[in-house]
């Protein structure tokens, strides 16, 4: 949203400060005595003799006269000003103007009261201030303004005020702002080469259409259209058009101010092609490196963006090697006659810079060292335009600033060297949070987390969290060294213990007790590229119920033979993120891929592959794009578990109510403990494959919305008459195509989007079958609120099976107090 125009409202108090009348009336030379101030309430005597240009002792003429009724009026405390004389004595009586006891404002949306309020005690409107009717009058035809050129012409601004004792005025603002006039014809006169709709296509100004609700492209103002003209001239020019010129443009308003139109008379010329292009100047690198820098050739059209690109291109590669002022200048040379243009690419150097001091401003909290080991520009060394981008952008995804702003002022007396400036706005990082928040999968959540992402001010991060819901109880503690070494090798540490009720988590009923200690190591490539290496060792607990929990997974327990399950874990990540932003991006890419195994001697040995990835393309400042896609696969290496069960009735039993039969009873008949009769004599089992607690799951929030979380891929038998427990699966394939639209809101906390889910999970490579793949569309909004995250999307899935259980409504909030 435009801030109120500081400066305009600054020139109209000027202005009206000199408008005032200063005429002194007739008086006789003398000789003043005494001088005496009648008519003052709340200015002190002291504060006006400050401002009297005559003094006692001196002589009053006609000419001081007039200078110090004039002095008086420049003070803008009074309203009217007169000189008598009793004697020789001089009489000043003056009138002061009222003080301003209250300023408010009703009815303004599109100025902000922050900005207008700012603006207007700039110029002296305030409370407090001495009210100048005339300043008021100017900022009335001020705001008209401001509002017409954002399209709303039936505005009406009242201002009142209004007198109270002690000479002091209430002063009232009252916007009707009306609704923004809409544009309902674009029209393009002598343009006979191309469509109209074509040319206006990008064009902020459109006429009314179904999308215009969201991009407000059909609200008139006039900066927009001085924009759309300029898009206009280098339409033309942009495809050969040298002599294409704008003759005229006429903007028409409807009696009831709602409806514009808009016309442009242009003339076209001819189509031009280069003749002859060449750089000249001082190139500093070889002129053969420059030239092949050059995008249009001889032969082609005429181009001005490529001109502009080729010259940005020039300018972009010497600033990075010291040249910060370096300046490329395209001289054309057209000839009408045979309807060429020769071109000249005229390279200013300039001095070559050298970076004096790089000093950071705004960082209370964080010390220099962290904001100086982000850097890619250095001290004593050339300026490097792509170096200082670089820094900027590191600094951004620390997290630790809301913006960040550079600059480079030149070093007084010196022309080859500058400072680099970071002018850094911290934001909170870190936390004391007691949490409340509910999901329909996990139900109510209570935590208490103690985090601190810039722990004293030195860049580590540390958290400590205690977590419970309906199937989770979590307690982890973590702490990690981003920059363990001066190469930016990163050192992590991590303690955790979680019970889990999988019976809750639309899973099979099964309960799992974890404990782990984790050691993370994370060692920079390149700029946008790190790999990370995990050594742990942690223990899962497993609980069974007979008769609820699924046989494969009593028969996997019973396989190994014991409930608790040991590892020794590793795991070996890379990564890559050149989006260009954390929370919100518009651009970039980010993809993953991680390897996670058990080393040998771990109750079971296995492994985990992982890919995450996602791109996004910014079609347009209304619209991204995002597509996604997480892989996983999991299997077991080396060889399997088998173990021989003898099961005759009342032979082998639960003792402890943990799925395993442990305990041996003797049947009926002593001297032969297995019967052949039973129908599982001399039963075999096997743990092969991925554990089933190291699955995959899909459906839900964060892989394909409109199916409840957890539920999609291979089911358990039917077990106590209920239908078949989720049990996951070894290979996980799911995807997302989604069209944000950022200019729906102008927060950037707030995120609405449209998308297609895709996927399933199976039980191993084998199975895959593309036409079990379930999809769902729908549209999503994602709001980073002051008491949490929340997440509400709403999916209709057109790729569905029997069985599957829809949830097209869901929902995640949480937030702290």
């Amino acid at each position: 949203m435009t801030r109120f125009p500081v400066r305009r409202l600054l020139a109209l108090a000027l202005a009206s400060s000199l408008s005032l009348p200063a005429l002194a009336q007739s008086v006789e030379p003398f000789t003043v005595s005494d001088i005496r101030i009648d008519g003052l309430q709340r200015i002190a005597a002291g504060t006006v003799f400050t401002y009297l240009p005559v003094e006692r002792g001196e002589t009053l003429t006609q000419a001081n006269a007039g200078e110090t009724i004039r002095a008086l009026y420049r003070t803008g405390f009074f309203e009217d000003v007169r000189l008598d004389r009793q004697g020789d004595i001089l009489v000043v009586t003056v009138t002061e103007r009222p003080a301003i006891n209250k300023l408010t404002l009703n009815g303004n949306k599109d100025i902000k009261t922050e900005d207008l309020t700012k603006g207007l005690q700039d110029i002296g409107l305030a409370e407090g201030e001495t009210f100048d009717r005339l300043a008021l009058d100017r900022v009335t035809q001020e705001l008209n303004r401001q509002y017409n050129n954002r399209g709303k012409y039936n505005v009406s601004i009242v201002p009142t005020v209004s007198r109270l004792d002690r000479n002091r005025v209430d002063v009232t603002i009252d916007i009707k702002e009306g609704k923004a006039a809409k544009i309902r014809h674009v029209n393009l006169i002598g343009t006979e080469t191309y469509e109209n709709e074509e040319i206006v296509e990008n064009w902020e100004s459109r006429e009314s259409s179904w999308l215009s609700w969201y991009r407000r492209d059909d609200q008139y103002s006039k900066e927009k259209l001085s924009g759309d003209m300029e898009k206009l001239n280098s339409w033309y020019l942009d495809r050969g058009y040298v002599d294409f010129s704008i003759d005229s443009t006429q903007v028409s308003i409807s009696p009831d101010k709602r409806d514009m139109y808009l016309t442009a008379s242009v003339t076209e010329g001819e189509v031009y092609k280069i003749s002859e292009i060449k750089v000249t100047g001082d190139t500093i690198l070889p002129q053969e490196q420059v030239e092949r820098m050059v995008i249009p050739k001889a032969g082609d059209t005429f181009s001005r963006v490529l001109l502009e690109a080729t010259a940005d291109g020039i300018t972009n590669t010497l600033s990075n090697i010291g040249y910060a002022f370096a300046r490329v200048n395209p001289i054309p040379t057209p000839n009408r006659a045979d309807r060429t243009v020769a071109i000249n690419l005229q390279v200013v150097p300039g001095p070559r810079v050298n970076v004096r001091r790089i000093v950071f401003k705004g960082n209370s909290r964080t010390s220099d060292e962290v904001l100086r080991r982000e850097m890619r520009q250095f001290e004593n060394s050339w300026y490097s335009q792509a170096a200082i981008d670089r820094s900027k952008i590191r600094l951004q995804r620390l997290g630790y600033f809301e913006t960040v702003e550079v600059e480079t002022p030149a070093v007084p007396g010196s022309g080859d060297q500058v400072d680099v400036v970071y002018n850094v706005k911290e934001t909170t990082s870190g936390s004391f949070v007691f949490g409340l928040g509910y999901s329909q999968l996990a139900g109510m959540t209570t935590s208490i987390q103690l985090s601190q992402n810039n722990f004293l001010g030195g860049g580590n991060r540390v958290s400590v969290e205690a977590q419970r819901s309906d199937y989770l109880q979590r307690y982890s503690f973590s702490y990690v060294n981003p920059f363990f070494t001066d190469e930016g090798v990163s050192l992590g540490y991590n303690l955790w213990w979680r019970e889990l009720d999988y019976s809750d988590f639309n899973t099979a009923q099964y309960n799992s007790t974890n404990a782990a200690a984790q050691t993370v190591l994370g060692l920079p490539l390149t700029e946008n590229s790190t790999v990370s290496l995990l050594f742990g060792i942690d223990s899962n607990q497993i609980q069974t119920y007979a008769g609820y929990t699924p046989k494969s997974i009593i028969d996997y327990v019973n396989a190994v033979g014991q409930r608790t399950f040991h590892a020794w874990r590793s795991e070996l990540g890379w990564a890559r993120d050149t989006r260009n932003d954390y929370f919100m991006p518009t651009r970039g890419m980010y993809q993953r891929i991680g390897l996670e195994t058990t080393l040998p001697g771990s109750t079971v040995e296995y492994f985990k592959l992982n890919y995450e990835f996602s791109k996004y393309w910014q079609l347009s400042p209304a619209f991204v794009l995002r597509t996604g896609l997480d892989l996983g696969y999991g299997d077991s290496y080396g060889s399997d578990k088998v173990r021989n069960l003898c099961w005759t009735p009342g032979s082998y039993v639960d003792s402890n109510g943990d799925g395993t039969m442990d305990t041996y009873v003797p049947g009926p008949d002593p001297s032969s403990p297995c019967l052949p009769t039973s129908p599982d004599y001399d039963k075999t089992v096997t743990a092969s494959g991925l554990p089933f607690f190291e699955n995959f799951y899909a459906g839900g929030t964060r892989s394909v919305r409109g199916f409840r979380d957890n539920t999609l891929g291979p089911r358990s038998e039917i077990i106590a008459g209920y239908e078949g427990q989720p049990l996951g699966g070894s290979l996980k394939t799911v995807g997302q195509i989604e069209m944000v639209f950022p200019k729906l809101f102008d927060s950037k906390a707030a995120r609405v989007s449209a998308f297609v889910d895709f996927g399933n999970v199976y039980d191993g490579i084998d199975n895959f079958d593309a036409g079990e793949l379930r999809a769902s569309a729908g549209v999503a909004l994602l709001w980073r609120a002051p008491v949490g995250p929340i997440s509400i999307s709403y999916a209709y899935p057109f790729k569905k099976k029997e069985g599957d259980e829809i949830e097209r409504l869901q929902f995640t909030f949480g937030g702290g107090f």
